[in-house]
């Protein structure tokens, strides 16, 4: 199953000090059938990738913004096979209605040959560039993904009413600081998030696991991160990084008045979060909430079978249609 790499890739751990390839790719996206322009931002020149239908780019769709999760991974991973899923779901079901867009990772090449390696494992090899280094942080992320969006719904062919941004995991993070920005999007989709932060994930995790020493390393390592927060070393989720997704998105969840579909496998070691968030939307009397919760499903919607991850128990299809039919980006019922 070539989709299969795409999701081992988020298996990687929360924590785990992060690698990239650093020889670019020969091939380009529009091998593939992306569309690629540059942004600035800044002085930053922005990588993005876009999919619309041949022959309807310039025709006025909805917009789907798709953000990328934790890894510094290229966008496009092929071997002599051909690429391998960009998106989690099935762009063609999508395209009769919407163009989808994602946004490279900083410094990173948009595309890279996996061909022969190990695409689960090729990208902890070296440290990433220094210049991804100096902008992978949350607010980094959410400025730059505020400046694109305004800027595409400014273009003829984006319906500017009808603009929606999604994520998983660490995408959904960031999702949901764009989904509390008034007027910018119209939907939001927000995937295997924790609204009590990264930190409460990982304590999870351990917790289950009775790892009382990796219980402790999390709270001295979140003591050094809140003493200096500005660090940023490369070395994994460096202070700056840490500080961001490791606190609450709680309060920035609850500041949204959009429509947000709040989606998550039970076995997900953040399930606690999205309860909580669904307590407080409750008592909150807050109605542009969905919550959609997959029973038996982990962080990235494999089943669970015999205490392991069934990963031939497969589940995104499932996961985008629900999403893309709550978002209005189907044409079926």
């Amino acid at each position: 199953m070539r989709v299969l790499v795409l999701f081992l890739l988020l298996l990687a751990g929360l924590s785990a000090p992060a690698r990239a390839q650093s020889k670019a790719a020969a091939r380009t996206p529009a091998e593939f059938g992306y569309r690629q322009v540059v942004v600035m931002f800044g002085r930053d020149s922005v990588q993005v990738l876009l999919l619309s239908k041949p022959g309807e780019e310039q025709l006025k769709k909805p917009l789907l913004l798709w953000v990328q999760g934790s890894l510094p991974t290229p966008l496009v991973l092929y071997d002599q096979h051909g690429a391998f899923p960009v998106f989690p779901f099935h762009p063609k079901k999508v395209l009769e209605r919407c163009h989808l867009v994602i946004i490279s990772k900083p410094g990173l090449p948009l595309t890279a040959d996996v061909t022969g390696q190990n695409a689960n494992e090729m990208f902890r090899e070296r440290q990433p560039p220094a210049y991804y280094c100096a902008r992978n942080y949350l607010d980094y992320y959410v400025r730059r993904d505020m400046a694109l969006l305004r800027y595409f719904k400014k273009q003829p062919w984006v319906d500017a009413g009808h603009v929606v941004v999604g994520g998983h995991s660490e995408g959904s993070a960031i999702v949901a600081h764009l989904a509390a920005v008034p007027g910018l999007v119209s939907h939001a989709v927000y995937l295997s998030g924790n609204p009590l932060g990264r930190n409460m994930s990982m304590l999870a995790q351990d917790r289950q696991a009775a790892d009382t020493a990796a219980v402790g390393w999390i709270f001295r390592r979140w003591q050094q991160v809140v003493a200096d927060p500005t660090i940023a070393d490369c070395q994994g989720d460096d202070p700056r990084n840490s500080i961001g997704f490791g606190v609450s998105q709680m309060p920035v969840l609850l500041r949204t008045k959009v429509p947000m579909f709040i989606g998550f496998g039970t076995l997900d070691r953040g399930v606690a979060g999205d309860d909580f968030l669904r307590l407080e939307a409750i008592r909150q009397h807050r109605t542009n909430f969905t919550f959609r919760e997959y029973a038996g499903r982990e962080h990235n919607f494999f089943g669970v079978k015999n205490g392991q991850i069934d990963y031939k128990d497969f589940y995104w299809d499932q996961v985008g249609d629900d999403f893309l039919r709550w978002a209005g980006l189907l044409n079926e019922p």
